[in-house]
């Protein structure tokens, strides 16, 4: 079954500058990664990321969370406010 997630994240001010410094990196290595069907984070306002991911199974999905715990992406977005929901289809 196909894993998605879709939500917003919301940078504070002060860490917005690295977020978008890490985040066209972390855009790249997240779609070439084995099981990523879809993925992007958009700005919508400032500080305010609308994102939606599509794996092709949940265990493709915790790969990619492992592999981000340690990317710039991670520690420049550690601060930040997710609100997500997931589910398979």
């Amino acid at each position: 079954m196909a894993f998605h997630l879709s939500g917003t994240i919301t940078v504070p001010p002060n860490d917005l500058e690295r977020v978008l410094a890490a985040l066209a990196d972390h855009i790249l290595l997240t779609r070439a990664e084995p099981g990523c069907r879809s993925f992007s984070v958009e700005e919508k306002e400032n500080g305010v990321f609308l994102v939606s991911e599509e794996f092709i199974d949940r265990a493709a999905f915790e790969a990619h969370q492992v592999r981000l715990r340690e990317t710039p992406w991670a520690a420049a977005s550690v601060n930040a406010v997710r609100n997500y929901k997931t589910w398979e289809t």
